[in-house]
């Protein structure tokens, strides 16, 4: 097993691997913003529930995925990147991860150490930290959860990429049911094998079918991803079963 993350090259596509059989991250030669793996896709489901976020934070960089689309549709939003790998921040520019800016950095700590220090509230905070085998182990710290609920705003919603064996993402549901209560929305991805959940600090705003699915086509229409298709999938809690 290689003990640093890979680049590899297939026709239109860049791949970032952490082993030869895990696909950590995708980008498009012709289109670096395009989100092309589906997880990543529906972890943007949070502008169903706020479309003009102030603040994100985003814990864990890969490729980059998440981090250009957010900076490249929501000019208006300041964004934090907090990745601890180095061999990670060094393929940076291979991934055209922008640079750092007034409303744009990446920042080289230990995620749990991060959300623990007393820094202004996000809006959105985002967790994709999955390393060979699934979640990251350090994700396992016991005021992860805690210190990520209070490290958002009101309205404020966290999205997490679960993954990994079913005993590791039955472990962190139980935990975010254990901080978030029922303020939870799960999300499928079949296609990656992966589960999105939402967490809400408050109860998210309920809509009526009507409502929900015009909203969805102006999401679809402004940011190009499939809303419509998201939100009719989406599960109030959270449970291996959703997808």
């Amino acid at each position: 097993m290689l003990d640093k993350p890979f680049i590899l090259d297939r026709g239109p596509l860049r791949y970032l691997h952490f082993s030869a059989d895990n696909v950590q991250s995708v980008m498009r030669h012709d289109d670096p913003v395009a989100l092309c793996l589906a997880y990543t896709r529906k972890m943007m489901a949070f502008l169903v529930f706020n479309s003009e976020p102030r603040r994100i934070l985003l814990l864990g960089l890969g490729g980059g995925s998440l981090a250009k689309f957010c900076y490249r549709h929501l000019p208006a939003a300041t964004i934090t990147v907090v990745e601890i790998d180095p061999d990670v921040l060094a393929l940076r520019e291979d991934f055209h991860v922008p640079p750092d800016d007034g409303r744009f950095r990446v920042v080289q700590a230990d995620a749990v150490e991060y959300v623990a220090r007393p820094l202004p509230r996000e809006d959105i905070i985002l967790v994709d930290a999955c390393d060979r085998n699934g979640v990251s182990p350090a994700l396992q710290a016991a005021d992860l959860y805690p210190n990520l609920r209070r490290r958002l705003t009101v309205g404020g919603v966290l999205v997490l990429n679960l993954c990994g064996t079913l005993s590791d993402i039955e472990s962190h549901i139980g935990r975010l049911r254990g901080v978030f209560g029922e303020h939870i929305i799960s999300l499928p991805a079949s296609e990656d094998g992966n589960l999105v959940a939402l967490a809400f600090r408050t109860a998210p705003p309920v809509w009526d079918a009507d409502q929900l699915d015009r909203h969805a086509r102006r999401l679809e229409s402004r940011f190009g991803l499939a809303f419509p298709r998201f939100v009719r999938k989406m599960v109030r809690g959270v449970g291996v079963s959703a997808g």
